[in-house]
This record gives C-alpha cells, sequence and structure tokens, in this order.
C-alpha cells in the first residue's frame, strides 16, 4: 500500500506540474512546450541484423537519432512565427533560413535514452525555441541601441539633451559596485506606486488563439499595443517576446512577470495563424501609459494564457 501510494502521488505531482503549462503534443512525435521554451521529440530505432551483436545497440542508437531527427525537424517547421508565416513557409522562400534552421536541429540535445527489452531503442531529443529567435526575430532600425531612458527614482521620461548621471545610470542598470554595466540583462526595478506592475498577463482563453515566435497585441483599431517594435532586442533573443501558460494563477507566478501584474482579457484573436490578440481599447491605453515609466514591455515580461 505504501508504494502504491509514492505512485500516485509521483502522478499527481507530475500531472499538476504539466497542466498548467502551454504544451502542444503530436502523436508520435513529440512535441513543442512553449511554456519551457522547448521543442521535444522521440525517435525509435531497431537494430540492424546485419552488425555484429556487439555493435547491434549502437545501431539501434543511431537509428533511433536518425527518426528523432527528422521528427524534431518536422515539429519545428510547423512552429508560428507570427500570424502570418511559420517556418516551413520561411524555410521554402530563404535557402539561408533553410541551412540555419536545420543546422540548429541537427544540434539536438539527448536527453534520454531507453533501451527495450525487444532490442529497440528509444532516444528523446530537444532543441531549445531561443535558438529561432535570432533567425526569426525581426526589429525595427535602432533598436539594438540605447534604449529610451527614464529617471530611477520618480519613473519620468529623461529629459531630451540632459546628460544623464553616471549614479543614476548604476540604478537604472543593476550594476555592481563600481558602477559597471551588468553582462546579462537584468530587470529593472519599477518606480514605486500604486500601479508600479511588474509584467502583463493577457488571458485569451476561449478565443483559439495559437503561440508563435513573435506575436502582436493589438487594440480594438488594429494598433500594435505589443510586439517587437517595443521590446529590447537583447532582452527578446534571450527570454523571447512573450511566454505562455495553460493558467492565470500559475502565470501570476512565474518570475517572467511576477510580483504584481497587470491582467487584462483579450476580446478576439487576429491573422491566418490566430497568433495575435485584440484587447480593449481602454485597456491599451492603459498599457502604453504605463509603458512610459515602467519597463515591463521593453523587457519582454508579456505573458499570454491559453486554452
Amino acid at each position: 500500500m505504501k508504494h502504491i501510494a509514492i505512485v500516485l502521488l509521483t502522478i499527481m505531482v507530475v500531472v499538476s506540474a504539466s497542466w498548467g503549462q502551454y504544451l502542444q503534443q503530436f502523436s508520435g512525435m513529440g512535441g513543442i512546450d512553449w511554456t519551457n521554451q522547448v521543442v521535444r521529440a522521440t525517435g525509435i530505432g531497431a537494430p540492424n541484423p546485419n552488425f555484429p551483436p556487439s555493435a547491434q545497440r549502437s545501431s539501434a542508437v543511431e537509428a533511433a537519432k536518425v527518426v528523432a531527427l527528422r521528427n524534431i525537424l518536422q515539429l519545428v517547421k510547423g512552429v508560428y512565427v507570427n500570424s502570418t508565416t511559420t517556418i516551413e513557409n520561411a524555410m521554402v522562400k530563404s535557402d539561408l533560413i533553410r541551412t540555419r534552421v536545420e543546422g540548429v536541429v541537427r544540434n539536438f540535445k539527448i536527453t534520454d535514452i531507453r533501451y527495450m527489452s525487444t532490442g529497440d531503442v528509444e532516444v528523446d531529443v530537444e532543441v531549445p525555441l531561443s535558438a529561432f529567435y535570432e533567425i526569426f526575430l525581426t526589429f525595427p532600425e535602432g533598436t539594438a541601441t540605447q534604449a529610451p531612458r527614464y529617471c530611477p527614482l520618480c519613473g519620468q521620461p529623461w529629459p531630451a539633451g540632459k546628460p544623464f548621471p553616471k549614479e543614476y545610470e548604476y540604478l537604472l542598470q543593476g550594476g555592481n559596485a563600481a558602477g559597471a554595466a551588468p553582462t546579462q540583462p537584468r530587470m529593472h526595478t519599477p518606480p514605486a506606486g500604486n500601479q508600479a506592475f511588474t509584467g502583463l498577463i493577457v488571458d485569451a482563453r476561449g478565443l483559439g488563439v495559437k503561440p508563435a515566435l513573435a506575436p502582436r497585441i493589438l487594440d480594438e483599431n488594429g494598433n500594435v499595443v505589443y510586439g517587437t517594435q517595443n521590446v529590447s532586442r537583447e532582452y527578446a533573443l534571450q527570454i523571447g517576446v512573450v511566454g505562455y501558460e495553460k493558467d492565470v494563477n500559475r502565470a501570476r507566478q512565474n518570475e517572467r512577470v511576477a510580483n504584481n501584474p497587470l491582467i487584462v482579457k483579450a476580446i478576439r484573436v487576429e491573422g491566418p495563424n490566430r497568433t495575435d490578440v485584440v484587447i480593449r481599447n481602454a485597456d491599451a491605453d492603459r498599457i502604453r501609459q504605463l509603458a512610459q515609466r515602467l519597463k515591463f514591455l521593453e523587457e519582454c515580461r508579456v505573458m499570454m494564457v491559453l486554452d
């Protein structure tokens, strides 16, 4: 009974941990975990009967790797880049993109190897979605340069033409004791106040929204509230433009948006690929006003909750 209880408890923990994650599963191949930003695939290989017995297990492993490569490439091709394009579309149009995508996929990481009693071998592999950001995320001219400055004390835009004090640079960037900028991007502490939101969550459940590498948030007039033009290239290439979850409470606890995210409701979906969401104009105006003094859009602190 004790062993049964442990097994049941383990199952409950695994189910509860995965229930909130946004997973796209594809039977026989693997799936895309959009919450943890990784593509996973499985390949099954049989031993080559023409090989000597000592080499048959390794031949099965190599055969499984070939199948896993084929499966993970097929999964990656189906990933939506934005509301109109898939990775496969982009690969067809550009030999350079095709070569870069295939190179990323071939460098997959092996996460598990299982040896079956039949002699067959199963190999699990994965590729991080972040490996495709550099290929597919596009940014307006100048986004790789210094972002607009804000006073770290009052949160207001820094006056144009006024020198930015070095001690403020230190506070703004979260540097070390010598005032040096960090080598990795850090989340800025928002100014104190009743509306010191640390991120944005868009509840898009019930609309049939699909995840993408570069989705957009639009207002009711079709104007972009959030997209690659709003973000720091540095942050987007490391963590992606948007994170995904299936549960609002889990999204609230995600370090991407914690500890005090603003939550808005999407009212419809746009685009052939159904990746862009529309929010009410009142919510859009509020987000734009907040973005003038807070950095949660620039730092990609945005999550969508999907079915």
